[in-house]
């Protein structure tokens, strides 16, 4: 029972150092800088010309006489 609990417990050492590097990379990557510019984004994009159907709309526009 002694070895089964050493065992665990270094498992565990193990996996909370890996946690503990994977949020450090996170944080020093920048992955948290901008935490709202993808969400109003994503409702922005509606006045991007470079979407199919704006470009249809404004081709469209641009042959009419």
């Amino acid at each position: 029972m002694t070895s089964t609990l050493i065992f665990l417990l270094g498992l565990t050492c193990i996996f909370l150092l890996l946690i503990g590097l994977g949020i450090f990379w996170a944080i020093k990557s920048g992955q948290f800088e901008d935490m709202e510019g993808p969400s109003q984004r994503i409702l922005m994009d509606d006045d991007d010309p470079l979407l199919p159907r704006r470009r249809v709309e404004t081709d469209a526009l641009k042959k009419a006489p």
